[in-house]
């Protein structure tokens, strides 16, 4: 039987599995793409493959829940497409991804999706599926989205709060997407930053002179993320739409996230590896090259404590997800920006390290357990877009996107050995416990010690249910009993005041429009906004008494003493 062949049953024998609740010794069976069995003396049909796990972990396939492939974005176009992205991916222990579909304004959503599809199903080496970026409002968009739901398979879209007059919502049309996504069941993605003062700041800086990528900083402070961050909550509570944060930065938006949790507010958020990794003083560096090359949004946080705070509240559940935000641009292609960081394009490669890379920080660095490293990168992910328990879990009936994993094997990441796109890696160097010896996607054994076997084209697109429940049912059993209700009174029946065609004139002022106060002082009436200080002599308050004058010798607060 072929490696790549969907009918090859395996064996895992000896390894302990690691679910995101529990780990256990036991085997593990699969057949038909499916995991049939898992427990100890198995009894299974011959000729199947078997693969030593002794001493190692078998875990489920990492979900990466944000990756850009063959995508065009500020100008320059992603270096990895759905084949080097997704193999990329499976070598790292990913087994699916889920990639961001960005229509230009005014454009079709449907159209958008149909052009993504013919591109990833021809390419594409495992299992993955689709966001829907809303980068604009009308109601073609909330027709499309509804199709998208109800006929394509897609069950997630992504608002924008920045990127203005690109993708950037107001806050009204934001609240009629949020809405919307409600009414549909689909989970709504909010990128959180402060649109209008992230331009005015970036204005700002290249006023001053700053051009490089530390004006990527300076312009958009993690104010502006946490100020949005929890606008996206309000406005979504008044939806009454569960709220998915991305690419959360900074501890001042996650401290929004935590305290809206800690009221009930159903909100949910997910981090990015170079987040919850790196340092904002990368933009400070003296190569251009090199600063330039961690220019994504939100930037990197100049607090030194940021990427241990991140990590320590995805150990605890605050933040439930870590994806890559995978975007490959080569040096030349950020280049486009060396006289104006405002043209940098944003992103950075990231898909095939995010395993190892949290394994070391996370579960090596001592901030999560191996269960929890199995939630943040796979599980949580899967329940959160409905894909549970097929996705993210070992058990009987679940799909076999499966990973043997090495927790005591290192690797060095460096770009000249990465499949990725890219010529610059942000981990470059780093030694990092935890290494995926085997990836099994959907029963087909795509790598082995290095060796990849996955063909082209090889992969599925997995539509995506809506309605979450992990997303949905507190929500849904809350309007059942926070219904809003009117008062049942008597009408009434006494006077109504007359309007006068002159008090509609006065009261139609626009909001926002308030009129000059007139310069006209009423005679006899005193204007307390005026100056009673009049250069002729005569002062308006000439008629009043004047008290004779005393000496105070106690004044409040002691006598003075000193040279004055």
């Amino acid at each position: 039987m072929a490696a790549g062949s969907g009918s090859i049953r395996i064996l895992i024998k000896g390894g302990r599995v690691v679910n995101d609740d529990v780990t256990q010794e036991a085997d593990v069976y699969i057949e038909n793409g499916v995991v049939q069995q898992v427990g100890r003396e198995l009894m299974i049909p011959g000729g199947a493959k078997v693969i030593d796990a002794s001493g190692k972990l078998v875990i489920p396939g990492g979900i990466d829940t944000s990756v850009h492939l063959q995508q065009t974005f500020m100008n320059a176009t992603t270096q990895d497409d759905f084949y080097s992205g997704t193999k990329a991916a499976l070598l790292g222990g990913t087994t699916m991804v889920i990639a961001h579909v960005l229509p230009e304004r005014d454009t079709s959503l449907l159209e958008a999706f149909e052009k993504c599809r013919t591109h990833a199903d021809a390419k594409t080496c495992c299992d993955y599926a689709l966001h829907m970026g809303v980068t604009w409002w009308g109601p073609k968009v909330r027709r499309e989205m509804e199709v998208l739901v109800s006929e394509r398979g897609v069950n997630s879209f992504q608002m924008f709060m920045a990127y203005k007059d690109l993708m950037m919502l107001k806050d009204s049309e934001l609240y009629q997407a949020l809405h919307s996504c409600k009414e549909i069941g689909a989970v709504a993605r909010v990128h959180a930053e402060n649109g209008e003062l992230v331009l005015e700041g970036a204005k700002e800086a290249l006023d001053l002179g700053i051009s490089g990528p530390e004006g990527m900083e300076i312009s958009r402070p993690e104010e502006l993320e946490a100020e949005a961050t929890h606008r996206a909550i309000t406005i979504g509570n008044r939806a009454h739409c569960p709220v998915y944060l991305v690419n959360v930065s900074s501890i001042s938006a996650a401290d929004v996230i935590a305290a809206a949790r800690i009221q009930g507010k159903v909100v949910h958020a997910e981090t990015t590896v170079a987040h919850s990794v790196l340092s904002g003083m990368q933009y400070y560096h003296q190569d251009w090259a090199h600063a330039a090359a961690h220019v994504i949004a939100p930037p990197l946080r100049l607090d030194p404590n940021t990427p241990d705070y991140l990590i320590g509240l995805l150990g605890n559940d605050i933040i439930n997800v870590v994806a890559s935000d995978h975007r490959a641009f080569s040096t030349k292609q950020k280049a486009l920006g060396k006289e104006d960081f405002t043209k940098i394009p944003h992103g950075a490669s990231g898909v095939e390290d995010r395993m190892s890379v949290m394994w070391e920080r996370g579960v090596v660095g001592g901030k999560m357990d191996e269960n929890r490293f199995v939630a943040v990168t796979s599980s949580n992910a899967a329940k959160i877009y409905n894909l549970y328990p097929r996705k993210g879990r070992i058990m009987p009936g679940a799909d076999a996107d499966v990973v043997v994993w090495d927790p005591d094997a290192t690797r060095t990441i460096s770009a000249s050995s990465q499949v990725q796109g890219g010529d610059f890696n942000l981990y470059e160097n780093q030694r990092c416990y935890g290494v995926p010896l085997v990836t099994i996607s959907r029963g087909r054994l795509v790598c082995e010690n290095g060796v990849f076997t996955a063909a082209q084209g090889s992969g599925k697109f997995y539509p995506m249910r809506a309605f979450p429940d992990f997303l949905y049912k507190k929500m849904i059993q809350r309007e059942k009993t926070q219904n809003l209700r009117r008062v049942d009174r008597a009408p009434y029946s006494g006077d109504v005041v007359t309007v006068t065609n002159s008090s509609r004139k006065e009261s139609a002022t626009p909001e926002g429009d308030v009129p000059m106060r007139a310069a006209a002082r009423h005679a006899g009436v005193r204007d307390l906004h005026e100056s009673s200080f009049s250069l002729s002599g005569a002062q308006v308050d000439d008629h009043i008494p004047k008290r004779s004058s005393a000496r105070i010798l106690a004044p409040p607060g002691g006598r003075s003493s000193g040279i004055w």
